[in-house]
């Protein structure tokens, strides 16, 4: 069985088991987090579309990890100009082990 879920714009697929890095969500490592943001939901036989969301469904996860990715460089210049700039950013994200899928 595994579900497409919604969280910080993005679609992931969950399934049990499965460890998906999301955008930062505001919980403590160890603290399940529940997703009800489901676009679809199928268990092998059946797929039930969202329009947009399934209702009754949803995914629980656990937080495993609170972390921020590698850098990511930004570099302009301006040719015969002698003008260069740098900037980095990293993001911040939450890793999650999904622990069930709940359907209605």
């Amino acid at each position: 069985m595994f579900a497409v879920i919604e969280t910080g714009g993005k679609q992931y697929k969950a399934e049990k088991g499965a460890l998906l890095k999301v955008e930062h969500l505001d919980a403590e490592v160890g603290k399940t987090v529940e997703l009800e943001r489901v676009l679809l939901v199928s268990d092998g036989d059946k797929v039930t579309v969202g329009r947009p969301q399934v209702a009754g469904a949803k995914v629980i996860g656990e937080v495993i990890r609170q972390g921020r990715a590698k850098k990511v460089f930004a570099y302009t210049y301006k040719p015969r100009k002698h003008s260069e700039k740098v900037r980095g950013h990293r993001q911040y994200y939450t890793q999650i082990k999904i622990v069930d899928v709940v359907t209605a």
